[in-house]
């Protein structure tokens, strides 16, 4: 998978909620703090979102606003009239989030622009279509929908940031070279790659690559390299039967031995422990979804 969906995919655990609220004129809601992400699109009229220091944006027909990190919030009917709005809520294993989201703020507003990030409005109108009629295969069809209008958000504000930053993830995977080589890691992280090879790869010398992406990424090619077979690998043993031999081969480990001294200093306990604690640990956080 490419970074972004690999990033998604490592943090999510079970499937997302979702809901569709009616606003009276005189409607308010406060919001917990919550272990994922939440997002909110106005479907009717007008809502405003405010964080616990009572700053805040407002909503119109069509805008959508996400907490990537959950923090708590305050929802308020912004007009005189009834308000609709959705809600879907993104459960994430915030126990080691990938670093692409310290680059999104708390709270990302996108307005309902029509000039910018056109398939961001078309799943929202997808969204809003599916829920004004009641079709059979609902129930398949809005989850997978909520799915696809977090990656448009995601990209979208991954977007914004990159207009105002010179460095960072949002940056970097926009530049086509640090790009290639991010790729490649997450598409190949068993190939034993060099900071040598991961620069030709990319087009770059070995020194100005290592420069590139330690600016950018915030953290050198080969730190980052462990850091993502090692969640590669915690990922397989939450997900999979794999035994640990075949677990080490797809992780980037020439032995057992060398994966499960590595994934020990990683994460502080065994790689069977951590498949005992974490599995049910996932299963239980994607029941209580």
């Amino acid at each position: 998978m490419d970074v972004l969906s690999d990033a998604i995919t490592t943090m999510r655990v079970g499937r997302p909620s979702m809901s569709l609220t009616r606003a009276d004129p005189s409607w308010t809601e406060r919001v917990q703090s919550f272990d994922g992400a939440r997002l909110y699109v106005v479907i009717t009229g007008g809502i405003r979102v405010e964080e616990a220091d009572g700053s805040g944006v407002d909503l119109e027909l069509g805008d959508a606003v996400l907490f990537p990190f959950g923090i708590e919030h305050r929802l308020i009917n912004a007009t005189d009239d009834t308000a609709q709005l959705l809600s879907a809520a993104y459960r994430l294993d915030q126990a080691r989030p990938h670093p692409l989201f310290a680059n999104l703020p708390e709270l990302v507003s996108l307005p309902a622009r029509a000039d910018r990030y056109p398939s961001l409005r078309a799943s929202i109108e997808l969204l809003r279509s599916e829920l004004g009629e009641q079709m059979y295969g609902r129930d398949l069809v809005l989850p997978a929908l909520l799915d696809v209008l977090l990656v448009h958000v995601v990209r979208a504000c991954l977007a914004e940031s990159a207009g105002l930053q010179t460095v960072g993830w949002c940056v970097a995977l926009e530049d086509e070279v640090i790009a290639r080589s991010l790729r490649a890691v997450h598409e190949r992280p068993a190939e034993p790659w060099t900071v040598q090879s991961l620069g030709a790869y990319a087009g770059l010398s070995r020194a100005a690559f290592a420069r590139r992406f330690t600016a950018m990424v915030g953290q050198p090619p080969l730190t980052y390299l462990t850091w993502w077979r090692l969640t590669t690998a915690a990922r397989l043993l939450q997900t999979t039967d794999a035994p640990l031999s075949v677990i080490a081969q797809r992780s980037g480990y020439g032995s057992v031995y060398a994966f499960a001294n590595a994934f020990k200093r990683e994460y502080g306990i065994s790689a069977g422990r951590y498949r005992q604690q974490h599995r049910a640990d996932r299963q239980g956080l994607a029941e209580a979804l």
